[in-house]
């Protein structure tokens, strides 16, 4: 079969069940796409193909034998936030460039427990901060879509990018991914990929590289939403390791891809009608809208009035967690040490300056402002008091309606170095994901049509604490009005 690397997830699980090609087979075809595309796109930062060979002779063993879990010889790839024992794990930082845990995170154990083979570790913008995935101290990754009649190369956003990337160019069948104010959703809605974010607790956070635990979760980036619901079923599990880690069972998801919409009450938050929004982002929105509702919808106009302080609430709460997680990083305790330093403040200062790139330091600056004595409450106690009434308007219309239809994004894929002088203009990107992380509540973004330059953009469906199963309902209802195919033209 010359088409390997095309399927989806599902389809590619399905076809190593029926023993129509083996996951040698599979996994060789995405290690020779991977060795032509990476030098272009840059989305692996380190390809296993030792390791993903050896993975994938052990799932056929297993196949033959009649064994095998959900993922059985499926070949993935995985963000360089999430541990993986033996194998590096930067978090895209040169603060950590050459950490090798001896341990692995419980969400890629539960991976290689159902089978999964690992291709490798994707780019990501440093320490999960960033929104195109060129703050990496791996170089950025590129978009693998391109405007039409255009060689501008794009960002496929961040800070999952490379997940992103390698899941567009069919350098995987799926990939992990983590959202803290939107970088799962963000670079799917790039990418024309789906992604979720589940909520907070659904998946074990031990050992992921932390950014702002408050807000952190992982969650997969895919072809289909079915094939999100697959790999997100892997992914979570309850975790004593994780403090916050729900003690409650996981759904089978799939089961929620095709069934009905129809009596659903979709809400539309006119807050997200945003001032400079382009046409195109609200002719999209509202075609989501009409989809819905000839799918047998009702749609309820609604309110969510603190939204429009959800930016600068994020922009307190995650770089302060993100000052008090990244302290840890001294050149004494662990991650990267000087060589050159006249005394114990200058190793941490000059440790630190060489570690962590401009971004990091910008928002670990901004995190131990509005923690030190005089700020604390002016600016950080204030920004939870606002987190709360953001979470409480949810609650208020969750008796209105049963999911939440937004735009994923602003704009489609802009230009790599396009935003990176005003990291304001940047911080944008997040304006209507974040919500979702400050109230824990799950997301997805599906492919639902394309901008006048034929680039991707993506729905986002919003759903109540641990509903996911409605978010994937409606996901995939939008996804079957919608008929995304369009993939990007090979150049790299």
């Amino acid at each position: 079969m010359s088409d390997l690397t095309k399927l989806t997830l599902k389809g590619a699980v399905d076809g190593l069940k029926a023993k129509d090609f083996t996951s040698a087979e599979i996994t060789q075809a995405f290690l020779t796409t991977i060795e032509a595309a990476n030098p272009t796109l840059n989305a692996y930062v380190e390809v296993t193909a030792d390791k993903a060979m050896d993975m994938a002779r052990a799932s056929d063993a297993r196949i033959a034998a009649g064994q095998g879990g959900a993922l059985e010889g499926a070949p993935l790839g995985i963000k360089d936030l999430f541990c993986t024992e033996g194998v590096q794990t930067t978090a895209g930082s040169n603060m950590l460039r050459g950490f090798v845990p001896p341990y692995e995170s419980t969400v890629t154990a539960n991976l290689w427990r159902d089978g999964a083979v690992m291709l490798g570790k994707l780019n990501m913008d440093e320490f999960a901060m960033g929104s195109s995935n060129e703050t990496s101290a791996f170089g950025p990754v590129k978009n693998p879509w391109k405007s039409t009649g255009s060689n501008v190369e794009l960002t496929p956003g961040g800070s999952s990018g490379g997940s992103a990337s390698a899941v567009a160019a069919d350098l995987c069948l799926a990939a992990t991914a983590s959202d803290t104010g939107g970088s799962i959703r963000q670079p799917a809605a790039f990418t024309g990929t789906v992604g979720i974010k589940p909520t907070y607790g659904r998946a074990s956070r031990f050992g992921m590289v932390a950014f702002a635990s408050s807000l952190d979760q992982a969650g997969p980036i895919t072809k289909t939403v079915e094939d999100a619901a697959l790999l997100l079923q892997s992914m979570c599990s309850f975790d004593a390791k994780d403090s916050t880690s729900l003690d409650i069972p996981t759904p089978d998801w799939t089961k929620s891809v095709g069934q009905s919409v129809k009596g659903l009450r979709i809400g539309v938050p006119r807050e997200y009608v945003v001032d400079g929004m382009p046409a195109e982002i609200q002719a999209l929105w509202d075609q989501g809208v009409a989809w819905l509702k000839d799918a047998g919808c009702e749609i309820v106009e609604i309110s969510l009035p603190h939204t429009k302080y959800a930016l600068p609430t994020y922009y307190i709460v995650a770089p302060a967690e993100a000052s008090s997680n990244l302290a840890r990083y001294d050149g004494m305790r662990f991650g990267h040490r000087a060589e050159d330093f006249k005394s114990l403040d200058d190793l941490y200062a000059t440790s630190r300056a060489e570690g962590f790139g401009k971004e990091v330091q910008r928002r670990l600056t901004i995190g131990a402002y509005v923690l030190s004595a005089g700020f604390y409450d002016a600016y950080y106690v204030k920004a939870l008091k606002v987190r709360r009434r953001i979470a409480e308007d949810f609650d208020n219309v969750w008796g209105q309606v049963d999911a939440i239809l937004t735009p994923s994004t602003p704009s489609a894929a802009f230009a790599l170095g396009d935003k990176q002088i005003d990291p304001l203009t940047m911080y944008l990107n997040d304006v209507f994901t974040v919500t979702t992380n400050l109230a824990g509540l799950p997301g997805i973004s599906v492919p639902a049509g394309v901008d006048a330059g034929g680039l991707p953009l993506g729905l986002q469906v919003i759903g109540k604490a641990l509903d996911e199963a409605t978010v994937f309902q409606v996901g995939a209802a939008l996804e079957r009005a919608a008929g995304f195919t369009a993939k990007p033209g090979k150049w790299w």
